[in-house]
């Protein structure tokens, strides 16, 4: 049996080699495309104008065009027909103009190539909450907004005795939910004692940090009774304005028909006097 195994082991080495042998090699003469692009960016505020380029260098394939993308998407207006570079101007950069750059490459019979430029900047809060009122019991939701590249870091923060201190999710009731530019925080179940106040987001990267502040107020549970009991209270006092004005403004009664008049009444002497007159005037 060990005698019958070494032959057949050798047979198939020999066969495997041969296989080998007859694998037809790659083409030589073709390589891949390669790009010659702009380093990496960092936007300063003296920049006035930033140009990006894209030259391609080596390629087996006629190019048939090439266009500019940031963050992903086409940046309209790129598009260029059949040229081996590309550049790309971006005039008076702001933080905004910050991200991800690709220029690609296209050709008629293979699969189209691209190179990436990173434009940085120092994150730039644009979007936040200035105060937010909320009922005791409700949810709170905080959020901000932030311009820059790379995308940050973001921390929360909360003021307690004149010192922000750091929020996280162990709590429970605090829930942080970071994505690229964005964060929110979410305070469940508030509470009128401990929960109003000002909460501070913090964006970081390498190049800076930048932060905003929302100012929170909890209200209590009979908060929505306050404008029913304010109307209540204004319709109270101003009918015992109305019966107090009304008691001071009643005149005196009026005597009636059959009550006897008060007052001076006319006597005989009055008529008396007037003959008198009479007399007098006779006698002249």
């Amino acid at each position: 049996m060990a005698t019958a195994r070494g032959p057949a082991r050798l047979g198939a080495a020999v066969c495997a080699l041969l296989a080998l042998s007859l694998r037809p090699e790659p083409v030589r003469g073709q390589s891949e495309p390669k790009i010659h692009s702009t380093e990496e960016v960092i936007l300063k505020p003296s920049n006035t104008e930033i140009n990006l380029y894209c030259n391609l260098t080596l390629t087996s394939s006629p190019c048939n065009g090439s266009y500019w993308i940031k963050d992903g998407e086409e940046i309209t207006g790129t598009r260029n027909v059949a040229a081996n570079s590309t550049e790309y101007k971006i005039l008076k950069p702001r933080t905004d103009n910050s991200g991800e750059y690709q220029c690609v490459f296209t050709f008629e019979s293979s699969p189209p190539v691209n190179a990436t430029i990173d434009v940085k900047a120092r994150p730039e809060i644009t979007g936040h909450k200035k105060s937010e009122n909320k009922n005791e019991g409700q949810d709170a939701l905080i959020y901000c907004k932030s311009i820059g590249y790379p995308y940050p870091t973001w921390t929360w923060h909360k003021k307690v005795n004149d010192e922000f201190v750091e929020l996280n999710n162990d709590t429970g009731r605090y829930m942080i939910t970071n994505k690229d530019n964005y964060t929110e925080l979410i305070i469940k179940n508030l509470h009128i004692e401990n929960d109003p106040g000002d909460y501070m987001c913090n964006a970081t990267n390498f190049l800076g940090d930048s932060y905003a502040s929302t100012l929170l107020r909890v209200r209590s549970h009979l908060a929505p009774l306050w404008p029913f009991l304010g109307v209540v209270a204004e319709i109270i006092i101003l009918v015992v304005i109305i019966v107090v004005y009304e008691k001071r403004k009643r005149p005196d009664e009026v005597p009636d028909d059959d009550e006897p008049v008060s007052g001076p009444m006319k006597t005989n002497s009055t008529n008396n006097h007037k003959d008198k007159n009479l007399r007098q005037r006779n006698t002249n």
